[in-house]
């Protein structure tokens, strides 16, 4: 499998550490409001890459941080943190607004067949973590302490800006979303790994530390759970774009400081999910939830689908009409996958093809807009019913996108209502035109067409056979 690695900016041949056991991390919500469909894209696809290196026979331990406490309101360590903000804005305490929005983003995730990590960690689980890496950064002349806050001092680095797609001027005040002075730090890159009560005094959650009582910046979270239960390695570290800095950029910086080795081998980046109007955002107003598309009519399914025909290193731009093709596509999908019929041999021969070709899309850096393409192949394909669905039942492994359970749904919804509408006269009346159509008899076949027009009956042919329904 070829994936491209953001740390190296290219495609690399994937291999994990340890062959029997891939290492996956990804960076969950921070759980103060309800994630956003943008949010959303990044976790769908970090679920397709998890399915598809199951798929391809390796076994997956995913580790996913909830953030609870410490993501502050910029990229620069200022402001409220979130927690704190989204808990005045609803009048309830942190931990009621983290355990409610947490909830919600798993309910989003279960309505987008996005799977549940092993391991799910709150951030407030791992204090002594936290506490037992910032100890050692600092015996190591990594960290210092200033204005009561410690500082990771990244003047002690070889490289810091590792991902090269910024440099120094992005931390200069007001260049990037609520960047503000902060005159405790001795350069303006460096970043808080604990704050005490000295910075931010109505702060909720607090803990004893040998820095005095405070709480952990954001950026150590992800270092303290991992390296709980992922070792000192890591295969795959997986979010979305707009964390490479300086979220991840701070991660590796911290990590590879404490651990004195790399880290991390693979990085995985998402990116973004755009309107018509730049990149999606909680801070403008109504912003769009899975929620919000239910109400306005749209099949979870549908959103998934769109994420799915565009590569996951590509903007994505969202409005309605390319929503509502994606919805129309699946819909058509549905409805050819419910004509399929469980009959005849699967052709093993066949079907190892299809496969073979589905499997070459996710091992070229995860194509997933190639692997739909598949999908239609096998509809198109000229073999039994019963291979394609064979076929549609294996690449659901990775898609998720419920086709079969649809389908179903929707044969008995059709027959449901067939036998609602039933009425032996005109079923005689369409068989008899049949049957005139079978025998060249057109001029018969019309004259029947026109008696059951004038009882208010149209009649629709389908390479399935006549169907009518009275208008």
């Amino acid at each position: 499998m070829y994936l491209y690695n953001s740390l190296t900016r290219k495609k690399e041949l994937f291999q994990p550490n340890n062959p029997d056991l891939v290492k996956m991390y990804t960076c969950g919500p921070t759980v103060y409001h309800f994630a956003h469909i943008g949010n959303l894209r990044t976790y769908i696809m970090e679920d397709v890459l998890e399915k598809s290196l199951r798929y391809l026979g390796y076994n997956v331990k995913r580790v996913m941080n909830i953030t609870d406490v410490g993501h502050l309101s910029s990229d620069a360590d200022t402001g409220e943190d979130k927690m704190l903000k989204g808990a005045k804005r609803e009048n309830k305490s942190v931990m009621e607004i983290a355990q409610y929005y947490t909830d919600a983003f798993f309910a989003d995730c279960e309505k987008l067949n996005i799977k549940k990590p092993e391991i799910i960690e709150p951030a407030t689980n791992c204090i002594d973590e936290y506490i037992k890496i910032v100890s050692r950064l600092i015996e190591k002349d990594y960290a210092y302490l200033a204005g009561g806050n410690v500082y990771f001092d990244t003047s002690k680095l070889d490289k810091y800006y590792v991902f090269n797609d910024h440099d120094e001027d992005d931390l200069a005040i007001g260049v990037r979303e609520g960047v503000e002075e902060d005159t405790n730090k001795r350069n303006k890159n460096d970043f808080v790994l604990w704050f005490t009560k000295s910075k931010f005094e109505d702060q909720a959650l607090k803990w004893d530390s040998p820095w005095g009582v405070g709480y952990p910046g954001w950026h150590i979270e992800c270092s303290g759970i991992s390296m709980k239960h992922l070792g000192e390695d890591l295969d795959i570290h997986a979010g979305g774009i707009d964390n490479a800095f300086p979220h991840h950029t701070n991660e590796i910086a911290q990590s590879e400081s404490y651990l004195g080795h790399k880290w991390c081998n693979y990085w995985f980046h998402v990116r973004h999910l755009n309107t018509d109007d730049g990149k999606m955002s909680k801070s403008k107003g109504e912003f769009l939830t899975v929620s919000l598309l239910e109400k306005k009519g749209y099949n979870p399914m549908a959103y998934r689908l769109f994420c799915l025909q565009s590569h996951y290193r590509r903007n994505l731009v969202f409005s309605w009409e390319n929503l509502d093709n994606a919805a129309v596509a699946y819909q058509k999908l549905v409805s050819k996958i419910a004509t399929l019929k469980s009959e005849g041999e699967v052709d093993e021969t066949a079907l190892n093809a299809l496969k073979e070709r589905f499997a070459g899309a996710l091992n070229g850096d995860l194509n997933t807009s190639l692997a739909v393409t598949a999908l239609y192949d096998v509809l198109k394909a000229k073999i039994s019913d019963a291979t394609k669905l064979a076929a549609i039942a294996d690449f659901e492994q990775v898609l998720s996108l419920d086709l079969l359970k649809a389908a179903e749904e929707l044969r008995k919804k059709e027959a449901e209502e067939a036998a609602a509408s039933a009425d032996p006269e005109i079923d005689a009346l369409v068989a008899a035109r049949t049957a005139a159509k079978k025998a060249k008899n057109f001029a018969e076949a019309d004259r029947i067409r026109d008696e059951l027009k004038a009882m208010g009956v149209e009649i629709i042919d389908t390479p399935q056979g006549t169907k009518w329904k009275k208008v």
